[in-house]
């Protein structure tokens, strides 16, 4: 299949770009669809470097926090673009009941990441779980705005990935390694596992050189 098609869904001008079917008329007082995301997904492979057009939303999805986290300190050289759960929780602490922690947490951490992604500025962000029904409404802002979105799989040690996790977790290795993921909007995705992470230096933001 042409992939020209599903890069121009994302180049429209802003006046014709909705991001929800309700521009169109409705029947018979139906709801209306959110709109198609579907993208041309190339799958990369791991390298050194990353580099990302500024302005990218780049997802990091991982079974342990933990991991996804210290691997982000490590290589995301743009600080003020690394969002995580537990950089939002460190904020939120002492201020919010525990019970409450983790919907406050989502809430804080996706309005950061969308302000960001309204002034065009690059977004890394680590998701608390790996179901899609999380990556979907920061991944659909993007959509909306022409920002590129990419996702990078951190595969962990098995002893690591909770038993309510597995399932998502293979679903999603499956997609990524079809190339699947361009029906979530995603326009690049990388899984990183073995020593890859470790290999990986630097994630950056940069414009590609211009041809002398």
């Amino acid at each position: 299949m042409s992939s020209r098609p599903a890069q121009r869904s994302v180049k429209i001008s802003a006046d014709e770009r909705g991001g929800w079917s309700s521009d169109r008329p409705r029947r018979d007082g139906a709801p209306s669809r959110p709109a198609n995301l579907f993208v041309h997904c190339r799958v990369l492979r791991p390298t050194d470097q990353l580099r990302y057009s500024p302005g990218s939303l780049v997802i990091v999805a991982c079974a342990s926090s933990a991991d996804s986290e210290a691997f982000l300190e490590r290589v995301v050289d743009d600080r003020a673009a690394l969002l995580t759960p537990g950089k939002v929780r460190q904020v939120l602490s002492g201020r919010v009941a525990e019970q409450e922690m983790d919907a406050r947490a989502h809430e804080l951490l996706f309005a950061a990441a969308a302000k960001r992604l309204r002034s065009r500025l690059s977004v890394v962000l680590a998701t608390a779980t790996l179901q899609p029904e999380e990556r979907e409404p920061l991944v659909r802002l993007a959509a909306e705005l022409g920002r590129p979105r990419h996702l990078i799989l951190l595969e962990t040690a098995r002893e690591r990935v909770r038993d309510e996790d597995a399932s998502a977790l293979n679903q999603l290795r499956r997609a990524l390694d079809a190339g699947e993921l361009g029906a979530e909007g995603f326009q690049t995705a990388l899984r990183l596992g073995g020593s890859a992470p470790g290999e990986l230096r630097r994630i950056v933001f940069r414009a590609p050189p211009r041809e002398e």
